[in-house]
């Protein structure tokens, strides 16, 4: 009783003196999904290099004053997942992977600072570069035992309310089964009074006269990946970006007059998917495209600098990735000539395939090989690396390829070949696929960014958000 009230004293103190120095009316929450450490230094390592420096070159985020190490493990693992982690970073309480929104009995509900937020009359806004109804954005407002719920998921986002939720699309937006449901998502959705808008140009057209809004990617890009934005390396003029989502955000949530201030929260999604497909250029153009957004958030921080609140984290560390492996030294460099990633190289290749039968031979993919990927022409291969690409060109004609699988994508023998070379080649290694229970950082700038210091557990940064913001944080069970 004593050691409670002791830590209900303390959270008053910090409340007190949050109020003090002035309230974080405006709070954005970046979360880089799968972004540890080595993937925030390896991005300036790489920016740095592209301008003939042996050094970094910072992001905007990592010059925030306020830098931490966070720890986070979930309740029943040592390496979390992204549900478990999501649900610690909404709610601050730990849980069982694989589950959102609720303990790890898989029965108690914990509410998220997004729902605290619109508690004390702030617009609240979800948004991801992923779908609407994955792990990360679904940990602020869904209560489901298992992540892969997205039906139901996509239920509790419209029982949440929040004002603004963007992102690619819902990964299942119709359930036959579902004997209460009138239509689809999108069709309950519009019942419950929101606006849903295709890419962003036809968010602009329909933001003034809308009272709530779904912002997701237009029709053609989802009719070929519902799952997620495309990547920044693959990114065409068309595609939704994350950038773009939070100006959206912005701007629907500070239209909201009735409202006091707002909270958004934006998850660069697919930092993760790289790494975890072990496909280095794209992660690091993933972290710029997360730090692209950051620096529309810090925009309105210049505009508001003793109202806003800017928080940068992550869930988990995805891949186990290293800088430097053998000689003393790294090529990031050599990461520029990489023109798509992985994935979209390998539907590449299957469409000059069918486009060139016979005609693709092993020169022809070696000329394809030097003009996207750099191969023996700026980056030099060992006799070793050569044999390798021969060897798949070989399994792939003659229809004996094997696939390469990774948590969300499949590689045939090219693209996993070309993207193991160029890691080597830049030197730098992966551990897994998977996560790994690494640090990851927290970055913050404006009101109450100086309780984001040290070494802090994942549970604790909503928390700290809430004080800042002057939020009800509820008593844990």
């Amino acid at each position: 009783m004593k050691i409670r009230f002791l830590t209900l004293l303390a959270a008053f103190v910090v409340a007190v003196a949050a109020f003090a120095e002035g309230r974080a009316k405006y709070v954005f929450y970046f979360i880089g999904d799968g972004m540890g450490v080595n993937q925030v230094n390896g991005t300036e390592t790489y920016l740095a290099a592209l301008q003939g420096v042996i050094g970094t070159e910072s992001l905007q985020f990592t010059q925030f004053p306020a830098v931490g190490l966070v720890t986070t493990y979930s309740a029943t693992n040592g390496v979390t997942d992204s549900a478990a982690a999501g649900t610690a970073l909404a709610t601050g309480r730990k849980t069982k992977n694989g589950t959102l929104g609720l303990l790890a009995d898989l029965e108690t509900p914990v509410t998220s600072i997004a729902v605290w937020a619109q508690e004390a009359g702030a617009a609240v806004g979800v948004a991801t570069s992923v779908s609407v109804d994955h792990a990360t954005p679904g940990a602020f407002y869904a209560h489901v035992p298992e992540r892969g719920m997205y039906y139901e998921i996509g239920k509790d986002l419209i029982r949440a309310n929040f004002d603004f939720y963007a992102g690619s699309d819902f990964r299942k937006p119709e359930n036959k089964n579902d004997s209460t449901a009138t239509g689809s998502l999108y069709d309950q959705c519009r019942a419950a009074g929101y606006t849903i808008a295709r890419g962003y140009d036809n968010f602009q057209k329909q933001r003034t006269n809308a009272k709530k809004f779904i912002l997701l990617q237009p029709e053609d890009a989802s009719n070929g990946d519902r799952t997620c934005l495309p990547y920044a390396i693959d990114r065409t003029k068309k595609d939704l970006t994350l950038p773009q989502i939070t100006r959206a955000g912005i701007s629907f949530l500070t239209q909201q007059a009735a409202k006091d201030g707002f909270f958004l929260m934006v998850e660069g999604g697919k930092v993760d998917y790289a790494c975890h497909s072990n496909d280095v250029a794209p992660a690091f153009k993933e972290v710029i495209d997360l730090d692209e957004a950051v620096r529309v958030a810090y925009e309105f921080y210049q505009q508001h600098p003793d109202e806003t609140l800017i928080v940068i984290t992550a869930d988990h560390e995805t891949g186990g990735i290293v800088l430097g492996r053998g000689p003393y030294e790294l090529h990031t460099d050599l990461l520029k000539y990489q023109k798509m990633s992985a994935e979209e190289y390998n539907r590449y290749l299957e469409r000059l395939h069918k486009k060139l039968g016979d005609k693709f031979t092993w020169e022809r993919l070696q000329k394809d090989l030097k003009a996207n990927w750099g191969f023996w022409d700026k980056v030099t291969l060992t006799d070793h690396q050569t044999d390798r690409m021969k060897r798949a060109y070989d399994a792939f004609v003659s229809g004996k390829e094997q696939q390469t699988k990774s948590l969300y994508a499949s590689l045939g023998g090219i693209a996993d070949a070309a993207r193991r070379t160029m890691a080597e080649c830049a030197l730098i290694g992966w551990q897994s696929g998977g996560h790994s229970n690494g640090y990851v950082p927290v970055f913050a700038v404006g009101v109450g960014a100086d309780q984001f210091v040290g070494r802090i557990d994942n549970t604790e940064i909503p928390v700290k958000i809430a004080h800042a913001a002057g939020w009800t944080v509820p008593e844990a069970e």
